[in-house]
């Protein structure tokens, strides 16, 4: 059975159905420990609309906590961490604590027996890559990355059906474009290079991942990258622009810019864009808005093959599928949400991106950070 998506044009498209829960009620039970990035409610949304059931949270922070509790009253707060990991009924524990302890906290969730849902970027060096990489090859565990620019978008979940079933041919190249609104409100922690590893390090993980996963690639270099501080002086650690280009093993290439100059006069947070080109067409997502349109428009797909221009708004018909995925490749022991080695690719090309605009920064300024 299939669901038809149609555009103002009247072109319709069969699409499956969208996802539904996976599991019955308390199969499938997980907690929240780290709640300093807000993605941790996107994370907790997906897996509960997938079926999971949120039975408890922890942070240091009990302001944090009691946040979380407000959102999810569901759910119960733990005295420490060692509760969660002692827990023998919870599978999985979902994390976007500071970039930099996510490792860390990942690797006592591995030797715990429970597998790792952690937000982007999941670590912050090539010492923790390895530590991750070794553990979750030794307890067979799950160290899982929410780039939700990708898994929580349905104009990216529209899209990957698209690519999927040959509408573009071959994917040969991506644009991606992450722009983000700073705000006033910022914990310490954000303006800290130790403690977020840098801007392509951070919010590039979304485009790169992409890249990847777009392509087809199990691997890329990258051939250029930079990094900067524009307008930003108060916070000499913090960088505010970032970009790279990229060419996949495949022979695809890519471009990606990341910043934190959304204009006030945004309706949202950031307008953020993919383009991927194929050899038989190409297709662009307007995933958070479409500037074009009067009324607040999220997950606009455009693309031209050989039948002809399409516009569709995919709010609310394709949904995204990872989250159940997710939860049935932690029953089954199965990688059909997304495989190990690419969560640790896509972590390895970002720590790689930013290393080298750290290096192209220091040659061009020496001295300075």
């Amino acid at each position: 059975m299939t669901t038809p998506l149609v555009s103002p044009e009247g072109r319709a498209l069969d699409l499956p159905p969208r996802p539904t829960p996976v599991i019955r009620p308390g199969e499938f039970r997980f907690a929240a420990a780290g709640l300093a990035h807000g993605h941790i409610y996107g994370m907790t949304r997906g897996l509960l609309e997938a079926g999971a059931t949120l039975t408890a949270v922890w942070d240091e922070d009990p302001a944090l906590v009691a946040g979380f509790c407000r959102a999810f009253p569901q759910v119960r707060p733990a005295r420490c961490l060692d509760e969660l990991l002692d827990d023998p009924a919870l599978a999985l524990v979902a994390s976007a604590a500071v970039p930099a302890d996510r490792c860390g906290l990942g690797l006592r969730v591995m030797e715990a027996g429970k597998d790792y849902f952690v937000d982007k970027a999941p670590l912050t060096s090539l010492d923790q890559l390895a530590a991750a990489r070794t553990a979750a090859a030794r307890t067979g565990r799950k160290y899982m990355v929410y780039y939700s620019e990708r898994l929580h978008s349905e104009a990216a979940t529209l899209a990957d059906w698209l690519v999927g079933r040959g509408a573009i041919g071959r994917v040969i190249h991506m644009e991606g474009f992450g722009p983000h609104r700073l705000g006033a409100a910022r914990p310490g922690w954000f303006y800290s290079k130790a403690r977020t590893g840098g801007i392509l390090c951070d919010i590039g993980s979304h485009q790169l991942e992409q890249f990847l996963h777009f392509t087809g690639a199990e691997r890329a270099c990258i051939t250029s990258a930079r990094r900067a501080n524009y307008a930003h002086p108060d916070h000499p650690e913090f960088e505010d622009f970032g970009d790279c280009t990229a060419t996949a093993a495949n022979g695809a290439t890519g471009y990606f810019r990341v910043d934190w100059f959304t204009p006030a006069g945004l309706r949202n947070w950031g307008d953020g864009r993919t383009f991927l080109l194929g050899t038989e067409g190409y297709i662009e997502m307007r995933k958070y808005i479409d500037i074009t349109a009067p009324e607040m428009v999220e997950n606009t797909v455009l693309w031209v093959d050989g039948e002809g221009e399409h516009r569709f708004n995919a709010t609310g018909q394709v949904g995204c599928p990872f989250f159940g995925r997710l939860i049935r490749d932690c029953l089954d022991r199965t990688e059909t949400a997304m495989t190990q080695a690419h969560a640790f690719a896509a972590a390895e090309l970002c720590l790689q991106a930013q290393a080298i605009a750290d290096r192209s920064a220091a040659q061009a300024a020496p001295g300075r950070p």
